[in-house]
């Protein structure tokens, strides 16, 4: 057999080039499936490496289903396996045009992201999560062989403790349970707050897993109408009255999305409300950091019997970073802590510890600082330019990573993204974010993402080809 003929390069771990070429050689068919490699020792011998190397090459290939290995009778070339089309898998998904535009979003499809829900890489302060990995990779505190604590790791349970207690809300650390994310614990609390049937509110707009996910158990919907005012408080005291919702699922700070922030007169007057119908909320507070000088949180006006909180680290730190909290009631949390541990759903320590040693650190800190400030300067100038392509915005520009848009007259959301989607940029019309009439006149637009050129000189031509003649 002819093995691939290496020149190794000084900058590059040697086990790593012996891989990589022999990984080449077997996908374009230079070495054939079946065919016998030579002997540890001729390998050696022939690639000018010692024999420790040759194995832990040979071990890699073997990992990567490229290379077999029989007792007593050597190494060989794998068969290969044709790989299933995965299209058959995609067509069984929804088809429908929002189900179609809503799967970008959650992905990362798409050269351009003016609709998604993330800051771009770029953003981010990559280089503290990597030496803050590495740090805890390297910590003998990582428990490599065993699984997190149910209600999370105590060190970042009071780390959370503390920024709470800046935030306005005094807790105990038994309060805080950390789950893989924010969605995940609101599926969990909804497990123990409602029942199938029960009515539960949600603003409208809203985001738009809110609905998928209520819709999983079997709760029936109500919707308020959310405008820059907050809330029409005698709306909502009928609607109270007549319907008996047990839950009212919110974000008060920089709302997803319109960014809009309930002021203190907004929240004390929907705390009364609420308080005197009973229905109980829950608080999503996974974009307030965004907010320069944050309105105070619904559970530090009301406490944790009237309010549940929600908040986590993949808007501001990494959409890769998974750790969320939710900070609730004792029993709550008790209650909570046990599913946790009986569905299988303990964090991961790894992510948990990361999450501590970044806020530990002061790393967290430094980097929201810069963070608002970088949004608040790329706000202004998306703002401006929506502006004067005709849209109109209701809410105005507060904060944080939206602005929610009133098309021009005549552009419809849907078909506008469904045109970008065919060119790779993803947009997010307002039907994604509710079934009110003229949703369809809206669209949520991320500023970080589109503060680019780029996005500008490709949108702007869609909405004129879209505009009445």
């Amino acid at each position: 057999m002819a093995i691939p003929q290496i020149h190794f390069d000084d900058h590059t771990p040697k086990v790593q080039q012996i891989v990589e070429a022999f990984a080449r050689a077997i996908e374009q068919g230079q070495l054939a499936a079946g065919s016998k490699l030579p002997s540890v020792r001729e390998l050696g011998a022939q690639l000018g490496v010692g024999k420790f190397t040759v194995n832990e090459a040979l071990d890699r290939l073997r990992g990567q289903h490229l290379l077999t290995s029989r007792q007593g009778r050597g190494h060989f070339v794998a068969q290969r396996q044709t790989q299933p089309s995965s299209s058959n898998w995609v067509d069984l998904l929804p088809q429908d045009l929002l189900s179609v535009l809503r799967r970008p979003m959650l992905t990362g499809q798409g050269e351009l992201r003016p609709g998604g829900g993330h800051l771009p890489e770029d953003w981010l302060d990559s280089e503290a999560l990597r030496q803050a990995m590495r740090s805890v990779v390297r910590a003998p505190s990582l428990r490599v062989a065993g699984m997190g604590t149910p209600a999370g790791f105590l060190p970042l349970r009071q780390a959370l403790q503390q920024k709470l207690q800046g935030d306005g809300l005094v807790v105990s650390v038994e309060q805080i349970i950390t789950t893989p994310s924010t969605l995940q614990g609101l599926d969990m609390l909804m497990r123990l707050l409602a029942r199938p049937g029960d009515t539960v509110l949600l603003d409208a707009p809203c985001y738009f897993n809110f609905h998928a996910n209520l819709a999983l158990h079997g709760v029936r919907v109500l919707t308020l109408p959310r405008s820059p005012d907050g809330l029409d408080f005698a709306a909502l005291e009928r609607l109270l009255a007549e319907e008996r919702p047990s839950l009212y699922v919110t974000t008060s700070i920089l709302h997803n999305p319109t960014g809009h922030s309930f002021s203190a007169a907004q929240a004390f007057g929907l705390l009364q409300l609420m308080r005197q119908y009973h229905c109980h909320i829950i608080e999503d507070d996974l974009y307030g950091d965004l907010h320069p000088n944050p309105p105070p949180r619904l559970a530090a006006l009301a406490g944790l019997e009237q309010v549940t909180y929600l908040s986590g680290f993949s808007k501001t730190l990494s959409a890769n970073t998974r750790v969320s909290y939710v900070v609730a009631a004792p029993q709550l949390a008790a209650n909570l802590t046990n599913m946790k541990l009986m569905s299988g759903g303990v964090t991961s320590e790894l992510f948990e510890q990361l999450v501590y040693r970044l806020l530990s650190e002061g790393s967290y800190a430094r980097h929201r600082k810069r963070m608002v400030q970088r949004l608040l300067e790329a706000g202004a100038r998306v703002e401006q330019w929506l502006r004067r392509c005709g849209c109109e915005l209701p809410m105005g520009y507060e904060a944080g990573m939206f602005i929610w848009a009133r098309l021009p007259a005549g552009v419809n959301g849907e078909q506008l993204a469904e045109a970008g989607l065919k060119r790779g940029m993803v947009l997010a019309p307002g039907a994604l974010f509710g079934y009110e009439p003229g949703m369809g006149e809206f669209m949520r637009f991320n500023v970080a993402h589109c503060d680019d050129p780029r996005v500008w000189a490709a949108i702007e031509p869609l909405w004129e080809r879209a505009c009445p003649r």
